[in-house]
């Protein structure tokens, strides 16, 4: 069996590895070519060109990039074709993977799957149908997905998220954590302000001025902020200022990123997949999100959601308060951390149910995803 994979995000990585490996169980002798990072690497893809090309978020990032884009989706497609795999699997980056499916389709009977359903519940809904043209597979990470995406006319599965089979810290490991920073017991906040630059840019100072503001009531709370591989440098320098000296945890320190989750008493959060693993620690946690301007004004008129916080929808609860666009000031953020430290256990059973309708205690995400494959 020949399978052509395509990644552009690091999360997009991850899953493409977890069903990499379930393939290479089920079928024996499988072999991969496409676009990836180092985790599908590790399963044996050779990439045809560096995957941080394609990590790129927000309508006003992408235009500057658009050419150089287009000649990959095409490079892309013309190396499909070439492969005459059994299957496309082209994973999340709808804006570049859907584009080089069309591609495809349009010069072959190639059988496309695509790996996480466009968010077709927020926002654009019209793009499940356009979708169906080109893909025949879908390989769902929520529950309330399948239906969505049958209705448009491709088949789908529901495979489970893949944070449910992540490790969690103990709660001797997060013991262990705060008795190596002398934190004690006071109150710790885990910020993460976001893992791309823009993000980090524009969130960094907000969180650092409600932080301060925080400290008022808090005098003797500590900071901890793991730093994101590609934006490690950049946080470091924008959070040199806080006025709470953050403990910055290096990327490739697992263990501690771990530790710290689970240690923390809440989290201050930009908005994204962070929130279930958030969840999956038992961390409470306030949500702040912001774009670019240009993105927010488009984006903002088209969702159809009143959260876009994951827990709060998976959970179909508004347990988790969220500051996203006009609404992340310092203050409001300031404000939610307060209520949920005096508060924390308000979001228990929201987060406990996240992770069971995840799928925590079943098969992994990543075989699943490959019977489904199969099937």
């Amino acid at each position: 069996m020949k399978v052509f994979v395509i990644a552009g995000e690091p999360s997009g990585d991850a899953l493409g590895g977890a069903v990499m490996a379930g393939l290479r169980e089920l079928s024996p002798g499988v072999t991969f070519e496409g676009v990836g990072g180092p985790l599908m690497q590790a399963q044996g893809l050779v990439s045809l060109f560096d995957m941080s090309e394609l990590s790129v978020m927000g309508l006003a990032e992408i235009l500057p990039k658009y050419r150089a884009l287009k000649r990959r989706i095409a490079e892309c497609a013309d190396a499909v074709i070439a492969a005459r795999p059994d299957v496309l699997l082209t994973i999340d980056s709808p804006d570049f993977c859907l584009r080089v499916a069309k591609l495809v389709k349009a010069r072959s009977q190639i059988r496309t799957v695509h790996y996480v359903a466009p968010t077709v519940w927020a926002w654009r809904p019209g793009r499940a149908a356009k979708m169906a043209r080109h893909i025949d597979h879908v390989l769902a990470l929520f529950p309330f997905e399948p239906p969505l995406m049958q209705a448009a006319g491709m088949t789908c599965d529901f495979v489970g998220h893949p944070v449910v089979a992540q490790p969690v810290a103990t709660d001797e490991e997060a013991a262990a954590f705060r008795a190596a920073y002398s934190i004690g017991d006071a109150p710790l906040i885990l910020a993460l302000p976001g893992s791309r630059k823009g993000e980090v840019t524009r969130l960094a100072s907000r969180f650092g001025e409600a932080l301060g503001l925080l400290k008022t009531s808090a005098p003797d709370m500590r900071v901890v902020v793991p730093c994101a591989g590609p934006v490690a440098a950049l946080v470091r320098d924008l959070t040199a200022d806080w006025p709470t000296q953050p403990i910055l945890i290096a990327p490739d320190d697992t263990g501690a990123k771990r530790a710290a989750f689970r240690a923390a008493d809440v989290a201050l959060a930009a908005s994204g997949t962070v929130s279930l693993e958030l969840a999956a620690a038992g961390t409470p946690m306030v949500i702040a999100y912001d774009m670019n301007w240009l993105s927010r004004q488009i984006i903002g008129r088209m969702l159809l959601v009143d959260t876009v916080t994951l827990v709060n929808l998976v959970s179909d609860t508004r347990a988790v308060p969220e500051f996203i666009g006009p609404d992340c000031t310092s203050a409001q953020i300031a404000a939610g951390l307060r209520a949920v430290l005096a508060a924390p256990g308000a979001q228990n059973a929201a987060m406990a149910l996240t992770m069971d309708r995840l799928g925590r205690g079943g098969e992994a995400p990543g075989l699943r995803a490959a019977r489904s494959m199969l099937r």
